[in-house]
């Protein structure tokens, strides 16, 4: 598509119109290709078409590069992983890698079989070192059950042998005393079992045991009273260690598959005291050279990982680009003759140059014989959108392009959206104390910008420090309408001049605005002070602002529609200036306009006119007299031309559009069918790179129901456009009476206590009240309706917004894409 003149009724200017764009071809030798799409992922000023559509990721010439790089990927990701564990943090080095990617995927593969050996290595010696803390717990705590078995052994012998009972075996000393009376003949050598169990599964492990051994078995349990790590899952575990006896084969088999199914570590254990000793005594020792080893092992895995940490960031970068690369060589296709790569992408006009020295550069770099060749071609083919932006307005860009992004070269709504969505958010805020709250968080985002862009954000924190500029306009505007509303925590304060009235009696201040005499000049700035508080407040602060509504709404459709014509006037489309842009001017100002009008005739005249009567008998008695509603002579004529004018703008709108379209498409049509034959080729290619914005079959059924559409939605639009404006008065009122309400129920109520107590609780919650749901809650809802107005009110007289953003290939981008 040829770029398109510049022309229309604005001065040129970056933000108006997005860049005129150009679709080039490259043709890359192969010893240079990878240097060249390295040299323009550092410009950032060229998006690639993917010219291998029709093969699949496996079938393209670069994809064992691709899964290289997506295997050092998956060991960097492994080496982060590490070291979060060991609490090591990248380092950030501003100072470029110079490593070769065939080096370094070497150097990752042995630094990753040597951190995965000591790993394996330090997990078996954990293991084997918790496996010995639990050892030397049995030992201690089950050798303390034989020592206590024993002693009470010892002294029963003794007892029974003072009264001479009989010489009884002491084999068997933990048994009860029933059966140290019995006949020898029947005493059987008992075996026995040792080992931990976790303690929130004792009192099962111990029911179990007796269920299945039908109570063959005595067992003894001892709490440990520090937390034990695990052997097996190597997590912290409170632990019971117990010593089974039992009697036979079979019950040892069911004892050690209940110890298995709820993992019970088992551990050998001797009768024996003087063995027991020595046990503990070689456990230790083994304990203290397993601890050696660990701290050895541990010290040089931190070592590493932290030679990884340095050099992580560089290393990521790199193969972060590469497969970038190769992702992108992966879209261009081979030559004929398998010397050259060919890319097709589309640049800004502005880049030639740049692009042209990245070439040559890429050429030098590589020692290529062969330049790469750079050529523009000519395509109907619809460019995408790109606007220069800045940190300022990439925010409010950022609001337009969440309604859609703007077709290649249409007016772009920003250039006013910077000034007119705060001030129509102001107009729903305005509170110039509630103002100076948002400007101060503005200000700590902005002052903080650098230090908070470096970090990692929560959404909502994101979202918030991405449009501080936003919130700064947000909050300079509303404290200007703050003091044309003058409020202050609604509060009001004579700041410019004393008020211009004042009570004639003291009985008039708690009446109406009657008792008021005027003694001074009118108020120089915004709403007299007077008016807050009174009777009258609220009857003249919605007259006020319903009016101002209107005004301010009728002047942005205005506005919308006058872009429209920037529109057809640029794109040298006379037919929507005549048929649509002219009618829709004539009907929206021969009925809003005409309000608008009435509006301001109203206040400079101070008449008492009902304008609600006037518009609607406009409309049901045009010829009547208007009597006490006549505001200026002739009044009543102009209301029959303006009503006139309205109704032949709706079939101006609606008939001759379809068939001027219809015309110019046969004329078209029948010069396109007398094509010389040399340009059919071109033609024919043109058609099959074209999309859906390009000539297609034309439908006058289709066109003219379109036509309709837009008729009516124009026509009831107008209507209820204008009435959604309302919404800028009914939020002014309600932040005000909210933020009244919140000064008066709360803070002077506290007040009037005289209990500090009691004030200071008002304060804390006034305070609360205020930010939670006036700085908050208002400021998201005033948002959000000043949003509806832009996107809905404004942009649907002239914006289309169905064009795709410019994704240029840019080394920049891959954080984002991350």
């Amino acid at each position: 598509m040829g770029e398109v003149a510049r022309r229309g009724c604005c001065p040129p200017m970056d933000l108006f119109r997005s860049e005129p764009m150009q679709l080039v071809q490259l043709i890359i030798p192969i010893e240079s290709a990878h240097r060249t799409v390295s040299y323009l992922g550092d410009l950032g000023l060229l998006q690639f078409k993917d010219l291998n559509s029709d093969k699949s990721p496996f079938q393209r010439t670069y994809a064992t590069q691709i899964k290289r790089c997506g295997e050092m990927a998956r060991r960097l990701r492994f080496f982060k992983e590490q070291m979060l564990k060991a609490g090591v943090s990248p380092k950030y080095s501003t100072t470029p890698v110079d490593v070769n990617i065939d080096d370094l995927e070497v150097k990752l593969t042995e630094i990753e079989s040597e951190l995965v050996e000591m790993n394996a290595n330090g997990e078996k010696l954990q293991r084997s070192y918790n496996e010995l803390v639990e050892y030397k717990l049995v030992l201690q705590k089950a050798g303390e059950f034989f020592h206590s078995a024993q002693s009470r052994a010892i002294e029963q012998q003794r007892e029974f042998e003072s009264r001479h009972l009989g010489d009884d075996s002491m084999e068997t000393p933990l048994l009860q005393d029933q059966e140290l009376l019995g006949d020898s003949s029947k005493q059987v050598k008992l075996g026995f079992l040792a080992g931990l169990v976790p303690r929130e599964k004792s009192m099962v492990f111990e029911r179990i045991l007796f269920r299945a051994t039908r109570g063959n078995v005595f067992l003894r349990q001892a709490t440990v009273e520090d937390p034990v790590t695990d052997p097996v899952s190597g997590e912290k575990t409170e632990k019971n260690v117990f010593v089974i006896f039992y009697a036979g084969e079979k019950a040892k088999a069911k004892i050690l598959k209940i110890c298995e199914a709820f993992g019970a570590n088992r551990y050998p254990f001797a009768e024996e005291l003087g063995k027991q000793a020595q046990m503990i005594t070689e456990v230790s020792g083994r304990l203290l050279e397993l601890k050696t080893t660990i701290d050895a092992g541990l010290h040089h895995r931190d070592h590493l990982l932290n030679t990884i940490g340095a050099q992580f960031e560089q290393w990521d970068v790199l193969v972060r680009k590469e497969k970038s690369i190769h992702h992108t060589l992966n879209m261009l296709s081979l030559d004929v003759t398998k010397k050259c790569l060919v890319a097709e992408g589309w640049s800004p006009v502005f880049a030639n140059k740049q692009i042209q020295d990245a070439l040559q550069r890429a050429a030098l770099d590589s020692n290529s014989q062969v330049n790469a060749i750079f050529q523009v071609l000519h395509t109907r083919e619809l460019p995408p959108t790109f606007f220069r932006t800045n940190k300022f307005t990439s925010s409010f860009q950022g609001i337009i392009d969440s309604y859609g992004v703007a077709k290649y070269q249409e007016a772009n709504p920003t250039v006013y959206t910077v000034v007119t969505f705060p001030f129509l958010f102001a107009v729903m805020f305005g509170d110039w104390g509630h103002g100076i709250c948002l400007l101060l968080a503005a200000l700590y985002f902005i002052i903080r910008e650098k230090k908070l862009s470096s970090q990692k954000l929560d959404d909502i924190t994101e979202m918030t420090f991405g449009g501080r500029y936003v919130i700064l306009l947000m909050a300079l505007f509303s404290i200007y309408t703050g003091f044309i509303y003058n409020e202050f925590f609604s509060v009001p304060f004579p700041l410019f001049a004393p008020s211009a009235y004042d009570c004639r009696d003291l009985s008039c201040r708690d009446a109406t605005t009657v008792g008021l005499i005027k003694v001074r000049e009118t108020y120089p700035f915004g709403v007299d002070p007077v008016w807050h508080g009174t009777r009258s407040e609220l009857p003249f602060l919605n007259s006020l602002k319903m009016k101002m509504s209107i005004l301010l709404g009728v002047a942005q459709m205005n506005l919308g529609i006058v872009m429209s014509y920037c529109n057809a006037i640029f794109f040298r489309n006379r037919v929507n200036v005549w048929f649509q842009f002219i009618p829709q001017m004539i009907f929206l100002n021969s009925l809003f306009g005409y309000l608008a009008l009435l509006i301001i005739v109203k206040w400079c005249t101070g008449s008492q006119a009902d304008l609600y009567h006037i518009l609607i008998y406009m409309f049901l008695s045009p010829t009547d007299d208007l009597g006490e509603n006549q505001l200026f002579v002739g009044q009543k004529n102009l209301q029959l031309v303006l009503l006139l004018l309205a109704f032949i703008s709706v079939p101006w709108m609606l008939l001759p559009k379809p068939f001027i379209l219809k015309k110019q498409h046969e004329a078209r049509h029948g010069a396109e069918s007398y094509t010389p034959l040399e340009s059919t080729d071109e033609s024919l290619q043109a058609e099959s790179n074209h999309d859906s914005h390009g000539h297609e079959e034309f439908e006058f059924s289709e066109v003219f129901v379109h036509q309709l559409i837009h008729t009516i939605e124009f026509v009831l639009g107008a209507v209820s456009n204008t009435a959604s404006y309302l919404r800028l008065w009914a939020l002014s009122l309600a932040h005000s009476e909210l933020s009244s309400v919140f000064y008066e129920k709360v803070l002077l109520m506290a007040w009037g206590y005289n209990n500090v107590i009691i004030l200071i609780v008002g304060l804390i919650v006034f305070i609360f009240a205020t930010v939670g749901v006036l700085l908050v809650m208002e400021t998201l809802s005033a948002f959000l309706h000043a949003l509806r107005l832009h996107w809905v009110e404004f942009q649907n007289k002239f914006y289309e917004g169905d064009g795709y953003k410019f994704h240029p290939f840019s080394f920049s981008l891959l954080d984002d894409e991350e």
